[in-house]
């Protein structure tokens, strides 16, 4: 087994898991393409609620919860990433208000050294019905609560 698949960043709040880059996300310099870190982003974050029983299977949603729209997406990318395999992405939420959550994110490498890209992402629940913003379930909290940063001691 590959090391880098063992090694693991260790992280004080928010959820690390591992997204493989495929030869296909590469641009024609073999590195990760920019538009590639959202599609990343995206499976990272869906394997996390999926594995807490929020996912769209099948053309069903398991939950409300699942019905959302991104409002903002931000990324400022700080050393590529090189050839394929995989990358580590740590995520958090900064927030998760009524009908909205932000969460920040890092790519790093496996071992948590190199810090790949960082940004934000902003999501808003939606009423598939009015397709306007719906609060999230209480069931949606609680998965919530253990993404949720810390605040500062000072603040």
């Amino acid at each position: 087994m590959s090391q880098a698949i063992v090694d693991q960043p260790a992280v004080e709040f928010g959820h690390v898991t591992h997204v493989t880059v495929h030869f296909d996300d590469l641009d024609a310099f073999g590195l990760l393409h920019n538009s590639r870190y959202a599609v990343l982003l995206e499976r990272a974050l869906t394997g996390y609620w999926a594995d807490h029983g929020v996912s769209y299977q099948a053309g069903q949603r398991s939950a409300p919860d699942v019905f959302h729209a991104v409002r903002e997406f931000t990324i400022a990318y700080q050393a590529p990433v090189t050839g394929t395999g995989p990358v580590a992405v740590h995520f958090w939420l900064d927030y998760f208000n009524n009908s909205s959550a932000r969460y920040s994110y890092r790519f790093q490498s496996t071992d948590g050294r190199t810090v790949h890209a960082e940004g934000q992402r902003s999501i808003v629940r939606i009423d598939p019905a009015t397709m306007r913003p719906a609060p999230w379930t209480d069931a949606a909290r609680a998965i919530a609560s253990a993404l949720l940063r810390p605040a500062p001691a000072d603040a």
